[in-house]
C-alpha cells in the first residue's frame, strides 16, 4: 500500500502472537488493508509488517518491545492474540498448568494493555482482546482456559470504562471453534466432523480469515459508541439449545 494511505496514517497496530494461526491472520488482514502492523511472537518471525520477538510473559521483554514500537512512530492499537490452550481433569490439574495458562492468556493481555495505554492516549485508539466463547461455558478439561477467557472479558470491560475518557475503545472478540493449522487434522476426522455438525448451526469450525476479518472491521469502521463488548464469531454454538 502507498504510504499516503489513510490507514498508514492513523499509525501502528501490534499484535500479540502474530507468527501463526488467528494472529498471523490478523495481521495480514490489517497489513492488506494498509495497516502499519507490529508483530510480537517468541519468534520474533512474520510473513507481513514489522516483526520484534518477545515473550509476552515476560515483562520486560514486552516493555522493552512497546518501547521500540514507539519509536516506530505513533500507535494506534493493539491485538491482544496470544494465547495458550491446555487440557486437564479438574482433579488432577496441577497448579504449574494453571499458572501457565493464566499468566499468558490473561496477565499478559493486562500488561500489554497497560504498556500500549501511554501510546494510544496521545491520540486515542482501540484494543482488540481475543478472548473464547468457552468464557461463557462449563467445558470438562478446560477450567483453567474458560477461567483465563472469562477474565478477559470482565478486563475488556473495565479498560472500556476507565479508558473512554481518552477515547480508547477496548472489544473482546469471543471464537468458537476455528480451524488452524494446529488443529486441522483433529478437525478433518469424521466422528469430529460429524459432532460439529450436530452442535454448530453453520454446519461445521470457521476459518482464520472469519476472526481476522471481524477484528479488521472493528479498526475499519471506528464506531466510537461501540466499547467494552464481546463479539461472539462462533457459527451461533455457544446459543444452540
Amino acid at each position: 500500500m502507498p504510504e499516503h494511505d489513510p490507514a498508514k496514517r492513523k499509525g501502528q497496530i501490534v499484535v500479540t502472537g502474530a507468527s501463526k494461526g488467528i494472529g498471523a491472520a490478523i495481521a495480514t488482514e490489517l497489513d492488506a488493508r494498509g495497516y502499519d502492523v507490529v508483530c510480537l511472537s517468541r519468534t520474533g518471525t512474520s510473513d507481513v509488517g514489522y516483526a520484534i520477538a518477545c515473550d509476552m510473559t515476560d515483562e520486560e521483554s514486552v516493555r522493552a518491545a512497546f518501547a521500540e514500537v514507539g519509536q516506530r512512530g505513533p500507535v494506534a492499537g493493539l491485538v491482544n492474540n496470544a494465547g495458550v490452550h491446555i487440557l486437564g481433569a479438574i482433579e488432577t490439574l496441577s497448579t504449574e498448568d494453571f499458572n501457565k495458562t493464566i499468566a499468558l492468556n490473561t496477565t499478559a493481555v493486562m500488561v500489554a494493555a497497560r504498556e500500549v495505554y501511554p501510546h494510544l492516549k496521545e491520540q486515542g485508539g482501540t484494543i482488540v482482546n481475543i478472548g473464547s466463547f468457552f468464557a461463557k461455558l462449563g467445558v470438562p478439561d478446560n477450567l483453567a482456559y474458560c477461567a483465563s477467557k472469562a477474565a478477559v472479558a470482565a478486563m475488556t470491560r473495565c479498560m472500556a470504562v476507565e479508558w473512554a475518557k481518552d477515547g480508547i475503545r477496548v472489544m473482546n472478540v469471543a471464537p468458537g471453534y476455528i480451524e488452524t493449522d494446529l488443529n486441522k487434522d483433529y478437525l478433518a476426522r469424521e466422528k469430529v466432523k460429524k459432532w460439529m455438525a450436530s452442535r454448530i448451526p453453520v454446519g461445521g469450525p470457521g476459518a482464520v480469515d472469519d476472526v481476522a476479518k471481524l477484528v479488521a472491521a472493528i479498526f475499519g469502521e471506528g464506531i466510537g459508541f461501540l466499547t467494552g463488548e464481546t463479539i461472539y464469531i462462533d457459527g451461533a454454538q455457544a446459543i444452540n439449545h
